[in-house]
């Protein structure tokens, strides 16, 4: 079976990047040239027509003319096949070599014109799931979680969460990757239940198989739980006074604060200077530490409560600084002496 594999990847190879010479085709297949000079003596046993050149630019190379064609296939489902190919997601699930066979195998088939456009937008267009300034997660038991909801097995977790630490069986219904974070929708008591595959401490892919509730999408599922954490999350709001700059700056805070500024600024159309903006906020503390940094292009209205702990957190930052001055001075006078 492999090496049919490597027999049908030498023949796409040479399809679609043209001549190629023993050494490098050995070195993608990770093979010895001599195994691949046996390799393409197979391929021309069995008809398919390779020829070799000498010389310094010499390789293998298919007859002129000679290729498989798949019908049906539109440019734009070309592209969009491309497109859809997320080499990093598909590297973490174990998917990396697979996506790449598959992408090969769709290039061999299309016609010459189809291909190219393919080609171009592979090197033009790359996506990117991760926010800025993060790392990938640590995620060892997402290729276990992946097969676990590919065949339908339960799971027995171990889950960290902000509760602490518990186990439990699940039945696995789906993954979602969001922002570069991994998830697996599972169901407890038939109730469908969200866990963050980097919270995971351990697992074990069970022989039961999993059930799955009558008439669950794993689309629809998602969209309602982010609508609904987001209503749980912000259960306050707070009024501030901001100017322009700091319009853009609370923007960034979240999804749901730049709705609140947009619909501020179609309220204040036309007004250059600073305007009230109601937005919504977590908790207290949370917010004080939110909003302390945006100071002073955003300045905290209303809670009464939000503004004294801003105003705490601003004394505290005074007696630090205060206190490393201090410190400061008596160690340069001790160098003095």
């Amino acid at each position: 079976i492999m090496r049919a594999s490597r027999l049908r990847t030498i023949q796409m190879l040479l399809e679609t990047r043209g001549r190629m010479s023993a050494q490098a085709l050995a070195s993608m297949l990770e093979v010895s040239v001599r195994t691949l000079y046996r390799d393409i003596d197979q391929l021309v046993a069995a008809g398919v027509p390779i020829y070799a050149e000498r010389g310094r630019t010499g390789g293998f190379q298919l007859m002129q003319g000679w290729a498989t064609r798949l019908t049906g296939f539109t440019t734009l489902e070309a592209q969009a096949v491309f497109l859809a190919g997320l080499a990093g997601p598909a590297a973490q699930l174990g998917l990396g070599p697979a996506v790449a066979d598959a992408q090969l195998k769709l290039l061999t088939a299309l016609p010459a014109p189809q291909r190219s456009n393919a080609q171009r937008l592979q090197s033009r267009f790359h996506l990117d799931t991760l926010d800025w300034y993060r790392e990938v997660e640590c995620t060892p038991y997402l290729a276990d979680v992946a097969t676990a909801v590919w065949e339908e097995r339960q799971l027995r977790i171990t889950y960290e969460s902000w509760r602490g630490m518990a186990r439990r069986t699940v039945h696995p219904l789906g993954l979602v990757l969001k922002a570069g974070t991994w998830y697996l929708v599972a169901s407890v008591d038939t109730k469908p239940r969200t866990y963050r595959i980097s919270n995971i401490r351990s697992l074990r892919v069970l022989d039961a198989p999993s059930e799955r509730p009558s008439r669950f999408e794993l689309a629809a599922y998602w969209t309602d739980a982010m609508r609904r954490f987001e209503q749980d999350l912000y259960r306050a709001k707070a009024t501030v006074l901001a100017t322009p700059a700091g319009l853009r700056e609370l923007s960034r805070l979240s999804a749901a604060v730049a709705h609140a500024v947009k619909d501020a600024r179609q309220l204040a159309l036309g007004h250059a200077g600073t305007i009230h903006v109601e937005i919504p906020i977590e908790t207290i503390a949370h917010a004080a530490k939110q909003l302390l940094p945006l100071a002073p292009e955003v300045v905290v209205v209303e809670p009464q409560a939000l503004v004294a702990a801003i105003d705490a957190h601003l004394q505290q930052i005074a007696r630090s600084y205060a206190a490393a001055r201090q410190r400061l001075q008596k160690t340069r006078s001790r160098r003095k002496t």
